[in-house]
């Protein structure tokens, strides 16, 4: 071989100490994964874990949860699909629809409507929750994000903490900071309901179902309908489309809208999981709905509602099944931790997320 044509082989990368440290790291946690998962397994076997019926139970309410964040995470992969930046008020649309569902649900228990017509009463906040998130969205849109269209990146992301503080305090201004509660649930729903050879909450089992079946719907609008192919081709390029004749302002609202409507059927699933609504109660949800998008892969909606199952599993079984291995006391105090550590490790071992990332193509490197 002539030294021509050696100079035109490319040169293996030489392993750096970022890598020996990000191998390091990974070694490490798999250890300590094995370490405490051990711990956990020696625990029950000498009878001092968990027994059968609670695991279960810590299931259920974990998947039950992060069909929930999975609900507010493709509202972040949508926007971040078409317009290539992390909305972070989205939590705050969640939040709105959350809110304006209790002043329904408050007057159907006032009208005493909400004991006598339960499942009609819970349509109409799940219907008024999901008009105030998409209008909210909507809003949003068109007054914060539409005039930076063209702006470098960062400034529509900064503007959306500006706007996510701006929706915080408003709806503290108009509604007080109190902790607002909605009224009961029916007894029926809080018992003990037999699914698949399960006895399952009732509360948590409508939460999965209601879950499934919005993503099921958002799957089929996306796939099957006008507005669906207008949003993918959006994503995809933006001038491509506009050539194409499709309405990119009009689509991009309508992207805002779909996951606007996604956040305030979360808004009413919250209501049945924890009742309790205040002007902030959708920040920590927000970060791990983005936590969950992130861990599913961005821009991909289906790794976003499986990014949200699984980071609502890492939240309820994690603490107790590696935690609790290592002797930690009170690891059901911890799950925020486990929840984002979580995040970490997998991006360390997969960095675009479980699923893939699906970004634009002026996004791919």
């Amino acid at each position: 071989m002539t030294s021509a044509a050696a100079t035109r082989l490319p040169r293996r990368r030489r392993p750096g100490w970022v890598d020996s440290f990000l191998l390091a790291v990974r070694i490490a946690a798999i250890v300590l994964l094995i370490w405490g998962i051990a711990g956990t397994v020696v625990k029950g076997i000498n009878g001092e874990g968990p027994t059968g019926e609670a695991w279960r139970d810590l299931v259920v309410a974990g998947i039950a949860q992060g069909a929930m964040y999975g609900l507010i995470a493709l509202g972040y992969s949508m926007v971040y699909g078409v317009l290539g930046f992390i909305n972070f008020a989205h939590g705050e649309v969640f939040m709105s629809g959350g809110m304006v569902g209790f002043f329904v649900a408050n007057y159907l228990w006032d009208i005493r409507f909400w004991d006598t017509n339960f499942v009609l009463s819970i349509l109409l906040v799940l219907a008024s929750s999901i008009l105030a998130s998409t209008l909210v969205a909507v809003i949003v849109e068109r007054v914060a994000y539409r005039p930076l269209r063209d702006a470098p990146r960062l400034i529509p992301l900064i503007t959306s903490i500006g706007i996510s503080f701006f929706l915080q305090y408003t709806f503290a201004g108009l509604f007080g900071v109190a902790v607002k509660n909605y009224p009961p649930p029916p007894d029926y729903l809080r018992a003990r309901i037999g699914f698949l050879d399960l006895e399952i909450e009732g509360t948590k089992l409508a939460v999965i179902v209601v879950a499934v079946v919005t993503m099921v719907a958002l799957y089929l609008f996306v796939e099957k309908t006008r507005t669906g192919r207008s949003i993918r081709a959006v994503a995809e390029d933006k001038e491509i489309a506009a050539l194409m004749g499709i309405n990119v302002d009009r689509t991009i609202v309508a992207t805002f809208a779909v996951g606007g409507a996604m956040a305030g059927v979360a808004g009413t699933l919250w209501a049945l999981l924890f009742r309790g609504v205040s002007f902030i109660t959708g920040f920590l949800p927000g970060i791990k709905a983005f936590t969950a998008a992130v861990l599913g892969g961005i821009g991909n909606l289906g790794g976003a509602m499986a990014g949200g199952v699984l980071l609502g599993l890492f939240e309820g079984v994690g603490p107790q099944l590696v935690l609790a291995g290592f002797g930690i006391p009170g690891v059901s105090q911890l799950k925020d931790v486990v929840a984002f550590t979580a995040l970490v490790l997998v991006l360390i071992f997969k960095p675009s997320g479980l699923f893939g990332e699906r970004l634009a193509a002026e996004d791919r490197a």
